[in-house]
């Protein structure tokens, strides 16, 4: 009998076998998603920009048709609570009821790799979800520039941005109870008043503050600006660099705290 070959461990580590895992799981279960992921969020704009934009469009406000300005930021809504939601229950369970990240660390992967697989895995959560609205979004003639498809690395830097502090959140906690806290008092109001469905300046002064310092509204004026074609309030760098902060800031935590949750 032929000896079996020897399996070695990888020379440098990488956050590969972290996003493999994650497919691996998903391939099974991916049915379950789509209409939370696609289905949902365009019966929401259909819905929503239909009904409610008859009377909005009736004032003709906002200048533009009420379903075109809603659309991209019901694409960066979903961006955004599709990235949480993958950066906090199957993060709690890979530390605390399956113990997937305990056995990870037994091999040459480092909590480092472990973050940056997660955030490959968002990445193509996101980019599959957000590309098939864009398509919709186009076949309904709501894209009015070829820049519309700047929308999509919009989407991915809001995602990685919004999901990093929930990797390390999700890494520190150890129930999910906790997370009804977040998605109280952080997913809920940033959705709902950081111009998704309407502009942050007819909000108070004190909650229109409260909505720049969101990542969420940065992403929406990035992807309103982009299907649009429209000015955003500080100019495209400025909130691509606020973004980027979120996403530096955010990685660095998580790492700290994978790292600290594997050594307890």
């Amino acid at each position: 009998m032929a000896a079996a070959p020897a399996i070695t461990a990888p020379a440098r580590p990488s956050p590969l076998p972290v996003f493999v895992h994650r497919w691996q799981v998903y391939r099974n279960t991916w049915r379950g998603s789509v209409f939370s992921s696609f289905v949902l969020p365009v019966m929401f704009l259909l819905g929503l920009g239909l009904s409610v934009g008859s009377y909005v469009d009736s004032n003709g406000v906002l200048g533009v048709p009420y379903a075109d300005f809603i659309a991209p930021g019901v694409l960066a809504s979903t961006a955004f609570q599709m990235a949480v939601s993958e950066a906090a229950w199957p993060i709690l369970g890979g530390f605390q009821w399956v113990r997937t990240y305990h056995a990870m660390r037994a091999s040459p992967l480092r909590p480092g790799d472990m973050v940056g697989g997660e955030i490959l895995w968002i990445w193509f959560r996101v980019a599959t979800s957000v590309t098939g609205f864009l398509v919709v979004l186009a076949l309904f003639g709501v894209l009015r520039t070829p820049l519309a498809v700047l929308a999509l690395p919009a989407a991915l830097l809001l995602a990685v941005a919004s999901a990093t502090p929930v990797l390390a959140y999700s890494a520190s906690i150890q129930s999910d109870n906790w997370f009804a806290v977040l998605f109280r008092f952080a997913v809920i109001p940033m959705t709902l008043f950081a111009g998704v469905f309407f502009p942050v300046e007819q909000l108070p002064l004190i909650a229109r503050w409260v909505a720049y310092v969101s990542p969420l509204w940065h992403g929406v004026e990035l992807c309103r600006a982009a299907t649009l074609g429209m000015p955003t309030a500080i100019g495209w760098f400025g909130h691509a660099a606020y973004l980027v902060a979120w996403v530096v800031a955010g990685y660095l935590l998580a790492s700290r705290q994978f790292s600290r949750r594997l050594t307890d």
